[in-house]
């Protein structure tokens, strides 16, 4: 067996060392643990060369030892030793992850938290999630850390990594929890803003941050762990959005938009010319991070209420496409609305940024000439249909008929190669 022991905040037992000939772990792992003196030492670096020694030794029988921090279940490096060695073959002794230590510094329930690893990963994800979750861990790594999340979230010192802009629209209310040398002597929990995170050098004693909405931090009676599941209904009926004079995407078109959109956690969806922001806030429900882009203050005003409303985040921006596009973070998907002669300028616009889709609604048959143009210039693979749809209505008489909608054109372009959980296929 090898022995996979979890140091949790604080140093290995003794008695999980005892017998080993081979101790596998972090430097300051190493130098905590009473690795028995005639064993073979080994510090993690690249795992490829330490998991040929732990083969050589495990293929002989030796008892090895390998030192992880906190649970090495969790985001940890039993998923690698398995992957490699098979389960069977681990006896794995988890510690107090530095998830379930940081919520209890501070005594929040984390048990509707989501976790997003930013360790070795795009840190985008992460912030995208930070910014549609009120509850969220975030594991640090050399490059996203305090500083750099941040400053993503719209803190104004130091600059955003990854081509991530810090000035996104109006910051989110969220407060950063920093956890550095969880257990150790000189553990710090602090509370910060994005603005003061992205101004300080943090070092890296950092394991994790906490990004927090503090009126909706406790949450409510929970059964099932995690993020919230998704919404049981989706393109809702207009009714359910503040709206001016039936300005509003209805609901058969937003089915179709949000089927060919796909937001999901981790995403980063803009809404240009986003009116009531019924898609926005549709988006928001289904876990993307979301930038509401409308020109009219009344429009603002409705975009607010409608996310206050369903109980989401979204960012709106006040201003004119193409020009209040410029400061955004690049989306991955984007829907586009209205109909006037800037409008293919405006998908140009957004096309050039979209990572994964643009959609467009318009009801002018004069323009989609001009927008799937727009599209196809931008390299997506571009395709489209005419939905017209009538509706139930009633008749005096206790019977029923079909009243039509207005048609609308829907045209989307997918850009390749697909990409897939943040790769390109």
């Amino acid at each position: 067996m090898i022995t996979v022991v979890g140091t949790g905040t604080g140093a290995a037992p003794a008695e999980s060392l005892a017998g080993a000939e081979l101790v596998v772990g972090g430097r300051r792992h190493l130098e905590a643990a009473a690795v028995p003196a005639n064993a073979e030492r080994v510090v993690l670096g690249p795992l490829a060369p330490a998991l040929d020694i732990i083969e050589r030794h495990h293929d002989k029988g030796s008892r090895v030892v390998v030192l992880a921090s906190g649970d090495p279940g969790f985001f940890g490096i039993v998923r690698v030793l398995a992957e490699r060695f098979g389960a069977g073959a681990l006896d794995v002794r988890p510690g107090v992850s530095s998830v379930a230590a940081a919520f209890a510094r501070v005594g929040v329930p984390w048990d509707d938290a989501v976790v997003v690893s930013a360790h070795g990963r795009d840190l985008r994800t992460a912030v995208n999630v930070c910014r549609a979750r009120p509850k969220v861990a975030v594991l640090t790594g050399p490059g996203a850390g305090p500083a750099e999340l941040g400053a993503a979230l719209g803190g104004r010192a130091g600059a955003a990594p990854l081509g991530l802009v810090a000035q996104f629209p109006a910051p989110l209310k969220r407060v950063l929890v920093v956890a550095s040398a969880l257990g150790a002597g000189d553990e710090r929990v602090e509370r910060v803003t994005p603005a003061e995170a992205a101004a300080r050098d943090w070092g890296s004693g950092v394991s994790v941050v906490l990004c927090l909405d503090e009126s909706r931090a406790l949450g409510g009676v929970r059964t099932v762990a995690g993020p919230p599941p998704a919404p049981s209904q989706w393109a809702l009926e207009e009714d359910a959005f503040a709206h001016r004079d039936s300005m509003i995407t209805k609901f058969e078109v937003r089915a179709l938009a949000l089927a060919r959109l796909g937001p999901r956690l981790g995403d980063l969806v803009w809404d240009v010319g986003a009116g009531s922001g019924s898609v926005a806030v549709e988006c928001a429900r289904l876990g993307a991070a979301v930038v509401a882009v409308e020109k009219a203050a009344d429009g603002v005003e409705r975009i607010h209420a409608n996310a206050a409303a369903h109980e989401v985040d979204v960012q709106v921006v006040h201003g004119s496409a193409p020009d209040a596009l410029a400061e955004l973070d690049d989306p991955d998907a984007v829907f586009v609305g209205g109909g006037g002669r800037e409008l293919p300028g405006i998908v140009a616009a957004c096309a050039r940024r979209a990572r994964r889709s643009v959609v467009v609604a318009m009801a002018a048959l004069d323009r989609v000439p001009a927008v799937r143009a727009a599209l196809t210039g931008a390299g997506f693979d571009c395709d489209g249909v005419l939905l017209q749809s009538s509706r139930l209505a009633p008749l005096p008489g206790d019977v029923t008929r079909l009243a039509a909608t207005n048609p609308v054109f829907l045209l989307w372009g997918v850009r390749h190669p697909v990409y897939r959980e943040g790769v390109a296929q």
